[in-house]
This record gives structure tokens, sequence and C-alpha cells, in this order.
């Protein structure tokens, strides 16, 4: 039975409202509520505009760590901030009703100043800018940051004729100014789920979505769904200007979703109508098309806008990923190394030993292509790295034990192993130090090739100031093309920093096991050493 739910929420005016209108319907439900007010990097951090902090979900990382860590039952959020993956074991349990979905334009003094060939408008907003500058080449857009008093306060001390707000916050804290002095801008496409609040909580946390699944708004939902998941295919966060709306009326979805260059100079528009029951992957289907008629090209040309430093990384790289790094840094991309997944046979893997060994994600993920998870009855799972455990007690089952270097799972087999006799699933390139470890160690290995590593290497060129590799198979690729380079480069894991250096003299070993955290490792660097990120 639940007692109380305390409810989760950064402490703007706009992010109280929020809160306190879930409270409201909670309470309507019969369930008595606790607001906790947790700051957030976006808001402590004013000076920047979003797309410069380096990192996604600004808004939202405080509040997941306090529901991961059970110090909130739920968190709020104004869903148009929250990344479209969320973190393992939180999930979306309710949206709420959508507001006013479009942007305003809240006037200095009048709207006189559109008759003037130069004029200046205020947004922190990528999107809102690349917009304004499509429609309005000739005008100037500067930084806009803060709650909505603060911007309303700062609109009002300067010398610019306008800033851009959305609707939704300002009708809701009552803040909106009168006729005369906004204009309504219904040709701006909005952010994705624009207006929408979310609720998210624990996945385990049954009672807990079953009570706010009370307030859940289907047809929002699913609107807000199709813009996120346009959203998600397209891999755009804060660093790319995308726009997405679906609306419903009269069992007719209407969708319309668009990506900009940072300049506004270049648009690319997808519209459609369609059957409320027929909508499945239109969000899926909206981003390919933008992507194959010229999307890809304008997001690539975009990352290196006003880049000071040049890095290269021999594995492809979300959008969302590349936010990551610092604004002055740019990145180009090729996948190094291809896998191929070999075809097993479901008898030859019910014939495996008690004790299984996977030292990467790719052997579970290939054994998985030709074997149903129900079919693999492992005594005992052994595996190299923290994702890789997670992969496998996802789709397979318990992990008896995870080490971070094959070296060290082999020497904890040496120790601990009763029955000497395992199974390697691994690759035709996999790294030899386990089994001839557990071979010198008299225990019999059965190595089984699940999956194949091809390489395709490329040449990279002069202007590169850093190499980012993720696995050692990637440097034995890049050495085909390339001469050991005298710049930094950045490994995932200390078994691809091993081999790293032997062949280069400055590597970089990020301190978790993620893309991440290695792209956290090229700010750091190049901050630390002397170049302005």
């Amino acid at each position: 039975m639940i007692q109380k739910i305390r409810i989760g929420t950064r402490a703007s005016e706009l992010a109280l409202w929020q809160a306190n209108t879930v409270a409201g319907q909670l309470n309507h439900f019969g369930f008595e509520t606790e607001i906790i007010t947790i700051n957030s990097l976006g808001d402590l951090e004013l000076e920047k505009p979003l797309y410069e902090l380096g990192v996604t979900g600004v808004f939202t990382k405080s509040l997941d760590i306090a529901l991961l860590q059970e110090k909130i039952d739920i968190a709020v959020h104004s869903l148009k901030d929250v990344p479209t993956t969320l973190p393992e074991g939180i999930v979306q349990v309710a949206v709420l009703k959508r507001g006013n979905h479009n942007d305003v334009l809240v006037l200095k003094e009048n709207e006189h100043f559109f008759s003037n060939e130069k004029a200046i408008i205020a947004t922190g907003s990528l999107r809102r800018k690349a917009q304004w500058l499509h429609r309005y080449p000739n005008h100037s857009i500067v930084g806009l940051r803060g709650n909505v008093n603060t911007r309303l306060q700062k609109l009002a001390e300067s010398q610019w004729d306008g800033a851009i707000f959305a609707a939704a916050g300002l009708r809701r804290l009552k803040l909106l100014p009168k006729q005369e002095k906004h204009i309504n801008l219904d040709w701006m496409v909005p952010a994705p789920a624009q207006g929408a609040v979310m609720i998210a909580a624990l996945e385990k946390n049954q009672e807990i979505i079953a009570a706010c699944a009370e307030l859940n708004d289907e047809t929002t939902a699913l609107c807000v769904h199709i813009e996120r998941e346009f959203l998600k295919h397209l891999e755009g966060g804060c660093t790319a200007p995308i726009g997405a709306l679906a609306t419903v009326r009269e069992e007719e979805l209407k969708f319309k979703g668009a990506l900009f260059s940072h300049d506004g100079k270049h648009k690319i528009e997808f519209t459609k109508k369609v059957p409320v029951n027929n909508v499945s992957d239109l969000g899926e289907f909206a981003a390919q098309f933008i992507l194959e008629r010229g999307g890809k090209k304008l997001m690539r040309k975009e990352i290196h806008i006003d880049k000071e430093t040049l890095i290269f990384s021999t594995k492809h790289l979300s959008i969302a990923q590349t936010s990551v790094l610092s604004s002055k840094i740019g990145v180009d991309m090729s996948d190094f190394i291809t896998i191929r997944y070999n075809r097993i046979k479901p008898q030859s893997v019910k014939k495996t030993k008690e004790n299984v060994v996977f030292t990467s994600q790719n052997a579970v993920l290939s054994l998985l292509q030709s074997v149903s998870a129900i079919e693999l009855d492992f005594k005992n799972i052994y595996c190299v790295g923290r994702r890789t455990k997670r992969l496998i007690e996802k789709k397979i089952g318990k992990v008896a034990h995870v080490e971070n270097t094959a070296e060290a799972l082999a020497s904890y087999l040496v120790k601990n192993l009763k029955e000497k006799q395992i199974t390697f699933f691994c690759g035709n390139l996999s790294r030899t130090e386990l089994p001839q470890i557990l071979e010198n160690n008299n225990i019999e290995v059965e190595k089984t090739t699940v999956y194949k590593t091809l390489l395709t290497p490329k040449k990279i060129l002069e202007k590169h100031k850093g190499i980012l590799f993720f696995s050692p198979s990637a440097i034995e690729s890049f050495l085909l093309e390339n001469a050991p380079l005298e710049i930094p480069v950045f490994c995932i894991g200390a078994t691809t920093a091993k081999e790293a250096k032997k062949h280069f003299s400055n590597v970089v070993t990020a301190k978790l096991p993620t893309v991440e955290s290695v792209l956290n490792e090229v700010n750091s660097y190049y901050k630390n050493n002397a170049i302005d990120v």
C-alpha cells in the first residue's frame, strides 16, 4: 500500500507548477504526495546556450540519480527536455494532457521593427534560432538563458526587439503579455513534445506505475511518442535544430518534422496525414525520409562549425554521443571494423560445458542471433566488462563473475573454477591471453567462434589532433593504412589501452568503459593542455 508519493522536480517556478499539477491530480485519486526539489546542471549553468553545455539531459540527470537512489518515487519533467533514451531501470509512466505547443515572440515595444532591415531577437534555443534566421536572414540572434521570469526581465532591460518563449510556460505562469505585446509563431515547428509534462518512475516500482497511469492522456502520449521517435532516429539532441509536431483531429493524425542548418539557410521537411490507428513507425519513417534527402550530409556538416580541434573516431558515433564533446571540438569518424555474425547450430550449443565465458557484447549478440535465450541453459556464466554483464543478465541469465580485463578473469577462473573445462564464445580475432592462461593452468578451453571481425581501415588526415579507439581490433585496422602518429589516442578500456601503448606514446584510458567516458577524457585532455574548449 502506497503511504506517500515523493515527487522530484527542479526548483524553477515552471517546474514547480508542473510538480504541483501532478500532485493535485494524484491527490484527486486519493494519494498523499510530497514535493522534493533538486537542482540540475541546466539550472546552475545559465551563461551558455544549452547546445554548448556539452552533455545531454542537462535538466534531467539529477532527477534520474535521485530516482535510482530511491530518494524520490517519481520525477516530473518537461518532456521536451528528456533524452529519447531513458537510463536503465527508469521508465515513462504517464504524459499529462498537452498544453499549447507553439512558440511565441514577446515584443520589447511593438512589432514595427519588422519594417526595418535589421533586428535583434533573443533565444537560447538552436531550433528557434535556425527557424527565425530561415525566415528573417537579416536579423541577429543573441543568447538568452534562465527561468521564464529571468528571461522576461532580461528582455525588459535590453535593447533587443523581442525574445522567443514557449507559449505553454508563459500561460502556465500567467505571464503571457497582453495581445499587442506578443505574436503567436504558429509557423515555427516546435520542439518534439513541447508543452507536454512527463512522469518517470523506477521500472520495478509497479505500485507507483499503476498509480501514475491514471494521469496518462492517451492522445498526447501517442503524439509525443511519434515526435520523439522522429528525434531519436535523427539522433538529434540540443546540438541539432530539429522540430516535430503531431496532432490528432477526427481520427486523423497529422505529422510535421523538420531539420535545419544552424544558420537557417537549409531546411529539410516532412509532412504526412494518416489514420490514428495506422501510425505505427511514422516517426522513424519521417526521420529516414529526411536523412536520405540530405539530412545526413547536413548534420555532418554542422558538426564542424566553429571547431578549433578535430579528432577522429574509429567507430561511428551518434549525434547524442558527439554532443558530449565540447563545442570547440569536432569529430570525423569511420567504422574501422565490421562485425558479421556466424550461424550457430542450436544443437552444438546444447553440448556446451557448464562454464561459459564471454569477453565481448558482440559474442553475446551473435549467439542470440542463432539460438533463443530460452535454449541457453548455462550453469555458470563469466564475462569481461560491466556492459557485457548487463547485456547477458538482460538477455540470457545471471552472471557468476565479471572482471574488467580478460587477464583478470582468467586469473579468477584459475583460482576458483572447480570443473576444469569452459566454453569460450569469441570472435575470429579475439585476444589470446585468456585461453592461454587457462590452458597453461590445465583448464580445457573449447573455443566457439560466433562472429567475424572484418578490418575496414581508412587513411586519416594530418588535421586530426587525436584518435579514439574502442577495441584492439580497431588499432590493428588503423595500422594497416596509417603509421603510428605523435598525437594522443583515447581508449575505451584497459585491454584496448594495453594494445595502443605498443604503438603510441600518448595513450589516455577512459575512467569507465563507455563511449561517453572516452569523450569526457577528450574534453579534459584538450582543456588541460591549454586549448580553449
